[in-house]
């Protein structure tokens, strides 16, 4: 298969590292990147060798797959413009800034035969993968994702900035249908919600508990599992995973009545992975790992805390 044509719309902060794996990958061929800032993106252009642009429209019709990395207010307009064109499209969470305009994309991404992936990025965290075969119903899930206050990202609140990571692992984790979302958070440093936490319960009777914070003075992303046979621990920050588990009955009475494993895993590169199953699913050689339909039940979830803290129905 002919290499795929890749470009990159929005290359801030985040954008600028998008752009990169492409450029490195044998796969694609990073034809452009894209930014308002036309000095951004000459920048980012010159860096790698390619063509800078400041409007995404140049590029319809003349690409097979982008990265949108731009503010969320500009997904659903972006997005929709590349997949009309034929265009597989991954765009950063949240996939939209409101559930109408997710269900549109995936829409749209159905009849034309795209690939649409959401870039929630824990999915490809080494942890949340071992985890995944030790996984058996859990019964309660508790996330703790801290950071320190910057204005990058503060375009949106803190549910949306960094709970949503949390709300698309535990809701891929649990399969079952969210019954009721209880919440409180406030505003610290900006206008938005910097600070929050939701208790939500599961129709499978599972509950989750999480908090997320960019009013802290450390980072932290974990995740505590809690099941029938085994309570396991996800440093998701520091790559480590814990599981314990009971003893089987008989197993010695010097022993200590559970075993605990403990695993390390490198740091690796989450962003490439993405981007490597992002190319590998419109090569149409893997599925999609975090769908459109997967971006849209976080954010669906997301908006339905925000309300909740904010007042609103839930």
């Amino acid at each position: 298969m002919d290499k795929l044509r890749a470009a990159v719309i929005g290359v801030g902060y985040l954008g600028r590292f998008h752009a990169q794996k492409y450029a490195a990958l044998s796969e694609c061929v990073l034809q452009a990147v894209v930014d308002p800032q036309a000095e951004t993106a000459a920048k980012v252009g010159g860096e790698l060798g390619v063509a800078a642009l400041s409007d995404y429209r140049e590029l319809l019709g003349k690409v097979d797959a982008v990265s949108i990395v731009t503010p969320t207010a500009l997904h659903f307009e972006i997005a929709r413009a590349f997949l009309d064109s034929g265009a597989h499209v991954l765009v950063e969470k949240p996939i939209t800034e409101t559930v109408e305009q997710a269900r549109t994309l995936t829409e749209l991404a159905r009849q034309r035969g795209r690939v649409l992936q959401v870039g929630h990025l824990e999915r490809f965290n080494p942890v949340v993968i071992a985890a995944e075969p030790v996984l058996r119903a859990p019964r309660f899930i508790e996330c703790q994702r801290l950071a320190p206050f910057r204005e990058r990202g503060t375009d949106v609140n803190v549910v949306l900035d960094l709970m949503i990571h949390d709300l698309d692992i535990v809701q891929s984790m649990v399969g079952s249908e969210i019954i009721a979302v209880d919440a409180i958070g406030t505003p610290v440093f900006s206008s938005e919600i910097d600070i929050a936490n939701a208790r939500i319960r599961f129709a499978n009777g599972c509950v989750a508990n999480a908090t997320a914070s960019r009013v802290s003075l450390k980072t932290e992303r974990k995740l505590r599992i809690f099941q029938d046979d085994a309570y396991l621990s996800l440093d998701l920050q520091q790559k480590i995973l814990t599981v314990i588990r009971k003893q089987p009955v008989g197993e010695g009475e010097a022993r200590l009545p559970v075993s605990i494993e403990e695993r390390s895993f490198d740091q690796g590169d989450a962003l490439r992975s993405e981007i490597v199953a992002f190319i590998a699913s419109c090569r149409g050689e893997a599925p999609v790992v975090v769908t459109g339909e997967d971006g849209m039940r976080a954010l669906r979830t997301a908006v339905t805390i925000s309300n909740a803290v904010n007042g609103g129905a839930s």
